[in-house]
């Protein structure tokens, strides 16, 4: 969605067109398949965070354009809410001392930006949904001056004919309805971009989906909404319900939503991309010149622009990227799972573990999705959003007969997922010294059962005991957060609870 569209009137011919030349360039992206176009493996991996900016109060500040005119970089961008920023780390190459690189970058990035938001009186918060958002900050009044976000909202609404009901029923239950999309702006994330080859992207999706609930488990960050404790992770709830085409009919006769874990292990990258054109009908239905079979029998590579427009709106965990880089074509999976924060440090380390469990997992000589359902998998999933860091999966037993059983995500990752993340960054090339040491940050995650929702939650109930009404725990314990991510300490080793007020000289 970041691509330049402009606002206007969509009518009948032109969804037509648009579907016809989504089926020209699936059939495009079939031949560039077969015919074997795509680059070589390059073990490139690429970063995106989005962010929420917030003022000293811990509350929200619609200001993205006044922000992002200081920072003045191309590295951030908007998001759908005025207090959304996203940062985007350039592609690197998997292997040496890459984690750290990131860090570095990151560290670097994130301070200036903040330096640059205290300016105007507001600060960067890197976490999943920001505590202190009321109903009342997520209307259409304050999404980002963007056409394309006016336009997917009027769409999005023209498609679903109605309002929108948020319904998740958590620790506690919130039921509200809204006028738009703005509620799906709550949801900050980290999306982590992998190139692979055609012929490897199936067993690194696979593998990507299998580990799903895992990263949940190890990453929630989510808890409040609306000043509501829900689920240790509420982000894909809120992001299913809050875009939700799908009127109650629909839903009740099984269509599927347009966010969506998906519904079967896959053998080509192309069944995800048939799937989405299937199942999902378009939203944006404009149309570029280009005729992709011209461009192929001409030589050429096609951009394929409908079909990449298209995948931007069908909003899966992992999502199947195509792109054109140096006149080559290439594949990604993009890994959407984990919010964003707590820490630089967090947001390496679950790096770290995804880049090396996935290449484990997907080069298993007896691979996890011939041994767990992908209907299992998808109850990990939605396991590991309502119980976060308390979860449990369903795993294969070890062994190749082994059967499936119920195991604590921790004694999971500690036991089995933490050695093969550690041999698949081995089989990147990343340096020993790096993969102890953010592995490191995921044992120790594991050993005190502490992650960003559990400590939200710990820290906001504490404040409640001690006499501050809701939504005064719900800003202390967001100031409290904020200063604490800004230190930089890894979020296990965070102290519980607010600073005791300094005693009075004297």
């Amino acid at each position: 969605m970041g691509e330049k569209v402009v606002a206007g009137v969509v009518d009948l011919s032109d969804r037509q067109r648009y579907r016809e030349k989504l089926r020209q360039c699936l059939t495009g992206l079939g031949r560039l398949l077969d015919e074997e176009r795509f680059d070589r493996p390059k073990n490139l991996m690429g970063l995106e965070i989005e962010l929420n900016l917030a003022g000293p109060d811990g509350l929200p500040r619609m200001m993205n354009a006044q922000v992002l005119e200081r920072i003045a970089s191309r590295d951030f961008q908007t998001e759908l809410a005025m207090f959304n920023l996203e940062v985007n780390i350039a592609p690197h190459r998997l292997g040496g001392r890459v984690l750290d690189q990131l860090a570095e970058e990151l560290r670097t990035g994130l301070s200036y930006a903040h330096r640059k938001a205290n300016e105007v009186d507001a600060g960067i918060v890197m976490i999943g949904i920001l505590p202190t958002l009321t109903q009342g900050d997520l209307v259409p009044a304050n999404l980002s001056e963007a056409d394309r976000y006016t336009l997917l909202n009027e769409q999005i609404v023209a498609a679903r004919g109605e309002s929108f009901l948020l319904d998740i029923d958590g620790v506690e239950r919130l039921t509200c309805t809204s006028e738009s999309i703005a509620p799906e702006a709550a949801c900050t994330s980290v999306q982590l971009h992998l190139q692979v080859t055609p012929a490897r992207f199936a067993g690194v999706w696979n593998a990507a989906q299998a580990v799903a609930g895992v990263q949940i488990a190890l990453g929630a960050n989510s808890p409040f909404l609306f000043g509501r404790e829900l689920w240790c992770e509420s982000r894909p709830p809120l992001f299913q319900q809050s875009i939700d085409t799908r009127p109650p009919e629909l839903a009740a006769q099984g269509v599927r939503p347009r966010t969506w874990f998906g519904e079967r292990w896959i053998d080509s990258p192309y069944d995800l991309f048939e799937e989405n054109l299937r199942f999902f009908p378009p939203l944006l239905s404009i149309c570029d010149d280009e005729d992709p079979l011209k461009v192929l029998d001409g030589g050429g590579v096609p951009s394929l622009a409908e079909l990449v427009l298209h995948n931007g709106t069908v909003y899966r965990w992992n999502r199947p990227v195509y792109g054109v880089a140096d006149g080559v074509p290439h594949l990604r999976v993009e890994n959407r799972v984990l919010p964003a924060g707590p820490t630089v440090v967090d947001v390496v380390a679950n790096t770290a573990f995804y880049y090396g469990v996935v290449r484990a997992l997907a080069e298993d000589a007896v691979p996890v999705w011939s041994r767990l359902s992908f209907e299992e998998a998808a109850a990990n999933f939605d396991d590991a959003c309502r119980h976060g860091i308390e979860a449990e999966l369903r795993w294969p037993r070890p062994g190749r007969h082994g059967g499936v059983r119920r195991i604590a995500a921790t004694a999971l990752v500690l036991d089995e997922l933490l050695p093969l993340a550690a041999a698949g960054l081995d089989a990147w090339g990343v340096t020993p010294a790096d993969r102890d040491l953010y592995l490191g940050v995921i044992e120790e995650r594991c050993r005190r059962r502490a992650n960003g929702a559990s400590w939200q939650a710990a820290t906001f109930h504490r404040a409640l005991a001690g006499g501050m009404d809701r939504n005064a725990a719900l800003a202390a314990t967001t100031r409290r957060y904020c200063e604490l991510m800004h230190a930089g300490d890894p979020v296990h080793a965070w102290p519980v609870g607010l600073p005791r007020p300094a005693l009075p000289l004297g």
